[in-house]
């Protein structure tokens, strides 16, 4: 029967790889006016797909805005396919919130054009994470047309549906040899293309008799004489028909055929016949940690505290919030997400994170201060510490923050006068720097004016803080004594729930005090080769491991009230290259710092890893957690809620020991997670959380010990023949990395949680989220209204002094509250991270005139009752799932 082959103009284009995104704009310039040309002009050429992102188009308009009215045209003609992302992200490290914005800031710039691209189109980006099912539907995808990670052996035909983790499904219409393949055309054998690989592929592959001819490449032209080439095809194959096409009309075709679908489901990062590059998500760990800790800063402090803001009457700045995403976006799209980058280009991508951390902060700060300043308080208290709870519950927590003092000695109080518990950490005398800044724009007013101001590090023991409001608090300065640190060379630290002893080999035994149940072994070092590149850790052909418990130590204890730490250092004997390992010369220092701490009342053990890395190439430290629980799998979480993951794929690996051949990368299982990696039976969960590189993977005979990723080094984009990733090189082996080696002092934080309960009891998801979203302090009085902070005039002070906008039973996890992009109000997004069905509900301190449940669109589903009292509940949702509340006041 006549096949349908179905050729598609296309170009992937990568904003930036081993050119920089500038470069890449300049010559994009070119090549997108020769595809607007040959759209507008050579007749038969009548498609082509922008690679699915609308960034480039953006690009492009800024620089061209006279092409604006043609390129309307031609979307809305559907011969120029736009959409539906903004960067071609990457799928499993940014959080779920990017990844929507992304998709939602793509489509609605295409619709400004005409209209996007109704495919979830995602061609290059290294595997699929589990959520993505629900996140296409719910923004109303059906239909998805991926690449990599899904192989043959799980997805023998190119079209099948996915189930995602959360039980969404898509059709999925796989590229089935990549995205690249009908880039170059040999135009003297055209009568046998579709016979030979990989097109043959393809058609075995296909389930219908609509085959799909990518025809593009990375940053390729458009082919000029394609037209003439598909009547060429057609003389040349009597049992094909070649036909001009897209992405949209060639899936139309296909289920116009009403194939049989089989179903696979849970997430896809397999690289047998493509790569996915399983252990990217370390490369660059310095970038990565910026990334960590900014997307969540987004999500969870900038995004809340502008709506309180705004609840106060304060503008919302939403031009600088789309800009800050946008920055965001180009370091989500996967290779800059994924570091696989020159040195040059990941300099950009550290400068975007430095914009993106400076403006939010700025956002931040100057917000929390229109609230602190207008906070009703006396005279006698001219010193105010006012604390922010962006969470949906209330919280108690140690807080350890910089603030400005009087006196050496002063008290901390609540609004209502009770004392509050605090630690003196350090002090400094800053008089001259701050008084010095100080500016007063009336003279004439008395204000408070002491004559020493010292800067000090403390902790706050606070208490009761409301959810997603404030509590204000006043320092006293000349009162009472403060509580210092105290030092000693005790091997004991402790709190509440746990004890923590150093043992002679310098690893830690952790006491659970509920059961008395002891974890030996933690916190182990782990030194070894890394042979990789770019793209993947690859263990050193003849390795040498080095283990913390081998080498001398020093250490000292630090005790207070309100947190005790023991600091280690180490002082790791290693070889300095990977020429070195294989000889077994121990001829490089390593120094390492490690701090383990227990803070009052919490059931987290918080670690900081600091080390000296400039005397050492080509190598990776992990820290091992030996759990001791003999379990089936480890539960970590994804952008939205918690999948289960096996500890090896054993399959897998056997048909990679029995055809080596047939795979691009060996299987490994170093995993990455969103915020938590854990193992739990019954009676106790372990937890870890990191606060930098998140790549996991769970060793021993038992797989009960979690080795968590702190960073790993190498010197080249690409490299051949890794013993991970056999044959060609990824990228680009002529492209030096010295930075990568990243020749520099490093720190990288994480927390332990230990529960005396099972998985679902202990919270795990909960308890990450409120880790990782510190309470927020801003402190003020007049002498610091100045240059340091920039002066302020004064504003009348009207607000109560404890505030909260609403609460929730904390059931479910809130994803974010942000200002809606359409309507004037606002959205709360929840999730269930854990397997049980799960219900909550919002109490708003103010009644709401409208509350809605909505999609990721943020448009309306259903209306939801508000009580007389003002709370709203939520329906029921299952694991994995999300929800989405539109609230108006």
């Amino acid at each position: 029967m006549l096949k349908t082959v179905h050729v598609v103009p296309h170009t992937h284009w990568d904003r930036e790889w081993f050119f920089t995104s500038s470069r890449a704009k300049v010559y994009m310039m070119k090549d997108l006016k020769d595809v607007i040309d040959n759209l507008d002009h050579n007749i038969g050429f009548d498609r082509f797909i922008l690679d699915g992102q609308t960034s480039l188009i953006e690009d492009y308009l800024n620089w061209r805005p006279q092409d604006l009215n043609k390129i309307r045209q031609l979307v809305k003609d559907k011969k120029l396919l736009i959409g539906p992302w903004y960067t071609q992200t990457d799928q499993f490290l940014p959080s779920g919130e990017s990844i929507i914005r992304n998709l939602l800031y793509g489509m609605r710039y295409a619709d400004s054009l005409g209209r996007h691209m109704k495919v979830a189109y995602v061609p290059d980006s290294f595997g699929q994470e589990s959520s993505l099912p629900q996140i296409y539907r719910n923004l109303g995808f059906k239909k998805a047309m991926l690449w990599r990670g899904f192989s043959d052996e799980k997805t023998p035909k190119s079209e099948f549906v996915w189930c995602g983790e959360d039980g969404s499904t898509i059709n999925v219409y796989r590229m089935a040899c990549g995205y690249f393949i009908g880039g170059l055309i040999d135009e003297t054998k055209l009568d046998k293309i579709m016979e030979e690989e990989p097109f043959a592929t393809v058609v075995k592959q296909a389930t219908t008799d609509q085959i799909l001819y990518p025809q593009g490449s990375d940053m390729a032209p458009a082919r000029n004489n394609l037209p003439e080439v598909i009547k060429k095809f057609n003389r040349e194959n009597s049992d094909y028909k070649f036909r001009i096409s897209s992405i949209e009309e060639y899936i139309d075709a296909v289920d116009n055929e009403r194939p049989e679908l089989n179903t696979v489901s849970g997430e896809y990062n397999i690289g047998k016949n493509m790569r996915v590059h399983k252990s990217i998500y370390s490369s660059r760990s310095d970038l990565k940690k910026m990334n960590t800790l900014l997307q969540d800063y987004l999500a969870n402090i900038l995004d809340p505290v502008l709506v309180i803001g705004e609840y106060f009457s304060l503008e919302y700045p939403r031009k600088t919030v789309d800009e800050i995403w946008k920055m965001m976006f180009e370091n989500s799209a996967h290779d800059s997400m994924g570091n696989c980058v020159s040195d040059n280009v990941n300099e950009d991508i550290y400068f975007r994170y430095k914009q993106v951390k400076d403006i939010a902060t700025s956002l931040v700060d100057v917000t929390l201060r229109e609230i602190s300043t207008r906070i009703k308080n006396s005279d006698d208290n001219p010193i105010s510490i006012t604390v922010f709870n962006t969470l949906s519950s209330m919280r108690s927590n140690v807080i350890e923050e910089y603030l400005y003092t009087p006196s050496k000695d002063f008290e901390l109080q609540d609004y209502q006068g009770n004392k509050v518990n605090f630690v003196v950490e350090s002090i400094i005398d800053d008089t001259e720097e701050v008084k010095g800044a100080t500016i007063q724009l009336n003279p004439g007013d008395k204000v408070y004016q002491p004559d020493k101001v010292y800067q000090v590090k403390v902790l706050i023991d606070a208490e009761n803080v409301p959810a997603m409001g404030y509590k204000q608090f006043y320092l006293i300065p000349n009162a009472g004594k403060s509580e210092a640190v105290t030092i000693s060379d005790d091997k004991r630290i402790e709190n509440e729930f746990f004890k923590v002893d150093l043992q002679t080999d310098g690893t830690f035994d952790i006491t659970d005090k509920r059961n008395n149940y002891v974890f030996h072994k933690q916190g182990m070092l782990e030194e070894n080769g890394d042979d990789g590149d770019s793209y993947n850790y690859s263990p050193a052909k003849e390795d040498l491991t080095v283990y913390s418990s081998d080498q001398d130590f020093t250490y000292k204890t630090r005790k207070s009230s309100l947190k005790n730490e023991i600091v280690i250092n180490y002082n790791f004997n290693v070889p300095k290259d990977l020429t070195s390992r294989k000889e077994k010369k121990l001829n490089a220092k390593l120094p390492v710092k490690l701090t383990i701490s227990l803070r009052k009342s919490s059931q987290i053990v918080d670690y900081n890893v600091q080390i000296d890395n400039r005397f050492v190439d080509d190598h990776r430290l992990c820290i091992d957690f030996d759990t001791g629980l003999i379990v089936e799998n480890s539960i970590d979480d994804i952008q939205f809620g918690s999948i289960k993951r096996p500890f090896e794929l054993t399959d897998e690996l056997k048909s990679w020991k029995e055809h080596p051949e047939e795979w691009q990368e060996k299987p490994i299982s170093i995993n990455p997670v969103q915020t938590f990696t854990s193992l739990s039976n019954e009676n106790t969960t372990f937890a870890v959380i990191p606060q930098g590189v998140r790549e996991y993977e769970d060793i021993g005979k038992n797989h009960n010990t979690i080795r968590l990723t702190i960073f790993r080094t190498y010197g080249r984009l690409g490299k051949s023949d890794l013993l991970y990733r056999p044959g060609r090189a990824s990228g680009d082996a002529t492209v030096a990395t010295p930075n990568a080696e990243l020749h520099k002092k490093l720190s990288f934080d994480l927390g332990v949680y230990i529960s005396n309960k099972g998985f679902e009891d202990a919270n795990v998801g909960l308890i990450a989220k409120e880790y990782k979203t510190k309470l927020q302090i801003f402190e003020y009085a007049e002498f610091l209204n100045g240059r340091l902070i920039f002066p302020f005039n004064k504003v009348s002070r009207d607000l109560d002094q404890e505030f909260s906008l609403f609460n929730t039973n904390n059931h479910l996890v809130l994803s974010t509250l942000k200002k809606a992009d359409q309507r004037s109000g606002y959205i709360a997004r929840f999730y269930n991270a854990g397997f049980d069905n799960k219900q909550d509900e919002v109490k708003f301190t103010r009644k709401p005139t409208r509350v809605e449940l909505v999609n990721l669109h943020e448009n309306k589903i259903a209306d939801l009752t508000i009580n007389e009292n003002g709370s709203v509940k939520l329906p029921n949702i299952d694991h994995a799932k999300i929800l989405t509340l539109y609230y108006e006041h």
